[in-house]
Order: C-alpha cells, then sequence, then structure tokens
C-alpha cells in the first residue's frame, strides 16, 4: 500500500490511498506461474555461449570415447581429459575475447591480418571439415545402430536384416536433419538438443551413484601415463580429438556476437569459458567413471554398439538399452547439427558474411555432408571404429587453431593496444606444445592402425 498527493479538479491537494499490488495481483491472474521444469530450463538455456560449447563438445563422440577408455583402461586417461578440458577453456576464452574485443571472427581475421592468412584459413576449413564429416560416419552408425536393437528387441525376425534396417534407419534419419537444417530452425533446436545434453549427463551422474570406481583409481588417473597395450595412443588421441575439438573454438566468436556480448561483457565470457571447461570434464569424467565401474572390474570391453548399453545395466536392469537409447541418441542429435553445420558456418565466417540458411551453397554442402555420413552404414562399418577414428583425425588442425589465436593476440594493432596476461601466454603456449605432442601421437596411432 501507498499514499499519493492527488490534485483534485478544484486545486486542493490531499493524501489517496491506492493499492500498489493491485495491478500485480491482476497480472498474475491473467499470467499463468511458470512450472518448475521450465524454470530449470531457463536456468540451463541461460548459460550463456558455453552451454552450446558443451552441447557441441559432449556428443555421441565423446560419449563414445569415454566409454570405450573407461571400460578398456579403468581411469587411466583421467589426466588427458583434464588436461585437455582446462586447455579448452583457455581456448575458449582467448577466442571469445579476440571477437568481443575486436568485433571480428576468427577466421576472417585470420584472412586479414596475416601474409599467408588465406591459406592459413582455407586449410583450417578443410581440416575441420573433415574431421567433423568424418565424425557424422560414426555418429549415423552408432545412432542408427542403436535403434536397431531396439527394435530387434521388440521383432525377432528383424535380426537377419542388420544391415537393411541399419541403412534405412541411417537414411531416414540423415534426410530427417537435412530437411530440418532447410528450414532455417537451427536456434530453436540447437536449445532443445543442449537439454537432451544435460538429461544425458544427468542419467550418468545418477548411475555413478551406483557404480563407481575405486578411489585409488581415479588418483592414479590424474598421473600421466599411456596405455601400452594396443589403441592406447590411438584412444589419447581420440580423447583430445573429441574435447579440445577446434570447432568449438573457431564458432566460439560467432556464438559470443549472437548472444549480442560487447566489450563490457569481458568478464562474464570469462566466466561462461570457465563454466563450459568445468562442465565438460565433470560430464565426460563421470561417464568414464560409470563405464569404469560397471565394465571395466567385470572385465567386460566395449566393442560393438550394444555393449555400451551394459554401461548402465548395474543401476537400469532390463531398462538399461532403453535408458542408453535416449542418452546415446541425444548426444548424437547434440552432434549431427553442429557437423552437418560446421563447413557452411566456417565458410561464412571466412567470407566475414551472415549464414544464410536457405543460399544454394548452404544447400549444396550440406547435402555433401549428408552423403559422407552415409558412407559407414553403406559399407557396413563398425561404428565404435570409425567414431573414435574420426576424433584421431580432429587433433592434426589443433595446432594451426592456437597458433593462430596466439598471432593474434599478439598483434597490437588487431587488439587495439589491449594486452593479454601472461597466465593466459603460458596456457596457450602450453596448448600448443600439449597439441603438437598429440598430434604426433595420432600419427603413431594410425600408422600402428593401417
Amino acid at each position: 500500500m501507498i499514499l499519493e498527493k492527488v490534485i483534485t479538479p478544484t486545486g486542493i491537494r490531499h493524501e489517496q490511498l491506492t493499492t500498489k499490488n493491485q495491478y500485480t495481483i491482476n497480472m498474475e491472474a491473467t499470467t499463468p506461474k511458470k512450472s518448475f521444469l521450465k524454470k530449470i530450463i531457463a536456468v540451463i538455456l541461460g548459460f550463456g555461449p558455453g552451454i552450446f560449447a558443451i552441447g557441441y563438445t559432449i556428443g555421441t563422440g565423446s560419449v563414445t570415447s569415454m566409454i570405450v577408455a573407461g571400460s578398456k583402461f579403468n581411469m587411466q586417461l583421467l589426466w588427458v581429459l583434464l588436461i585437455s578440458c582446462i586447455f579448452s577453456g583457455i581456448l575458449m576464452f582467448a577466442y571469445g575475447n579476440y571477437a568481443l574485443l575486436t568485433g571480428e571472427t576468427a577466421l576472417f581475421g585470420f584472412k586479414k591480418h596475416f601474409k599467408l592468412g588465406k591459406v592459413l584459413a582455407i586449410a583450417i576449413i578443410i581440416g575441420i571439415t573433415f574431421g567433423q564429416w568424418n565424425s557424422l560416419m560414426g555418429i549415423l552408425g552408432i545412432s542408427s545402430n542403436i535403434i536397431f536393437e531396439i527394435l530387434a528387441v521388440n521383432f525377432e525376425g528383424l535380426s537377419a536384416y542388420k544391415y537393411e534396417t541399419v541403412l534405412i534407419t541411417a537414411i531416414v534419419i540423415i534426410v530427417t536433419f537435412y530437411l530440418l537444417m532447410l528450414v532455417g530452425k537451427y536456434t530453436f533446436f540447437e536449445k532443445i538438443l543442449v537439454i537432451f545434453v544435460t538429461l544425458m549427463g544427468m542419467s550418468f551422474v545418477l548411475s555413478l551413484c551406483f557404480v563407481q570406481p575405486l578411489t585409488i583409481d581415479v588418483v592414479k588417473g590424474l598421473l600421466p601415463t599411456i596405455p601400452d597395450v594396443p589403441g592406447g595412443k590411438m584412444l589419447v588421441a581420440a580423447f583430445v580429438g573429441t574435447t579440445m575439438a577446434s570447432a568449438t573454438f573457431l564458432s566460439r566468436p560467432l556464438f559470443v556476437k549472437g548472444k549480442g556480448w560487447t566489450i563490457k561483457n569481458l568478464g562474464q565470457q570469462k566466466r561462461d569459458s570457465i563454466t563450459a571447461a568445468v562442465l565438460i570434464f565433470i560430464i565426460s569424467g563421470v561417464i568414464m567413471a560409470v563405464a569404469a565401474g560397471a565394465l571395466y572390474y567385470q572385465g567386460k570391453e566395449v566393442t560393438q554398439v550394444l555393449d555400451m548399453a551394459n554401461t548402465l545395466e548395474p543401476v537400469a536392469g532390463k531398462w538399461a538399452v532403453t535408458i542408453f537409447f535416449f542418452g546415446a541418441l541425444s548426444a548424437g542429435l547434440s552432434s549431427i547439427f553442429p557437423c552437418l553445420l560446421i563447413a557452411p558456418l566456417l565458410i561464412a565466417d571466412y567470407q566475414s558474411g551472415e549464414l544464410d540458411t536457405n543460399s544454394k551453397q548452404f544447400r549444396i554442402i550440406t547435402f555433401i555432408a549428408c552423403l559422407v555420413a552415409l558412407i559407414g552404414p553403406a559399407f557396413g562399418a563398425n561404428p565404435i571404429e570409425i567414431q573414435i577414428l574420426s576424433q584421431v583425425f580432429n587433433v592434426f588442425v589443433l595446432p594451426i587453431v592456437i597458433l593462430g589465436i596466439i598471432l593474434m593476440l599478439s598483434n597490437k594493432k588487431v587488439m587495439n593496444d589491449y594486452k593479454t596476461s601472461l597466465g593466459v601466454y603460458i596456457g596457450l603456449y602450453a596448448a600448443l606444445f600439449f597439441s603438437l605432442v598429440i598430434s604426433y601421437n595420432g600419427v603413431v596411432a594410425l600408422l600402428d592402425y593401417f
């Protein structure tokens, strides 16, 4: 209740008692209250561009790598995940700051300010596109195989037609996503997919309450060691390829600008980068821990898609396959959209233009990506191997991406005399050295594989 001074027609002032809350009460009567679920969704979507980096990074590739590593090597590769996440946070921060301080996107900046910038930018586009399109094959293969396993449980006669069912399912999935991309509703679906990935992470956190690795194994996992067994080096490279994804850093300036952030949001950008890196480590680490607790101690390894469902069996029982179906499919959905979008996105970045989903260029590039995605299912390849192999290819362009942002931040003319802190430079150079070591490790792993 408040008192208002009112002048009447006679000019006499008097105090009039009014109800301040009356309007508010009327509005509450006509405006429905937000449900608890909607409030949670609002909080999740309010994290900022970092939540999209999480949705981008933790996809089928990440889930596959973590589960395979946990089932084969326990927590031995936890140190790789930790270092990758620390460097990822630094790189997201660096690329985000560059966008806020210069108003430019990454590839356009490389082309504009470097002597051989055009060559560098084009090499990055080709390298990242190759890696992401290879990931598409594994993602589509895993998703199609999971759907087949679900159908086979209910229709026994379907087992004899696995190849045909998987291929048809893959075609239906990729055609559906292609049509959705052409509608130009990416932003809406991106938000939905982030929620799916969040639910996936929560399901593994719940599983961890029932299935945990030994504490001593977690501590040992923080000590740098590489499993001296076939496939050990490849998994290390796959870890880095899926966690320190070059596409995540290059796309960050676009997401930061799309958020409407300016130079006034430097602090917010920093917190957002740290939050994203921490959550990526927690969710990925939990997935690895669940796989270690559920499979490693029982001597079980993941070699086929259905084996991955066993990760949740201790907590979910006979519903393990179904729960994993939704979790992995959610991760797959969060990966398919960015993988289809990455090439047109990078080209638009290079051209410093807006991404036009109705353009002929967009339709052609995404159509080619869809055809590439079908190669794995068409040849009946093992999607687990394809997915891990594709993550290894991602590490080869990483040193160029890191070196590029170091050179940009060091250029006083580009940064308008803004000085990057010594700590960030130390982190970036350490990330560069780490990426070179992992790239060499990836080359050795591929030579051993082939």
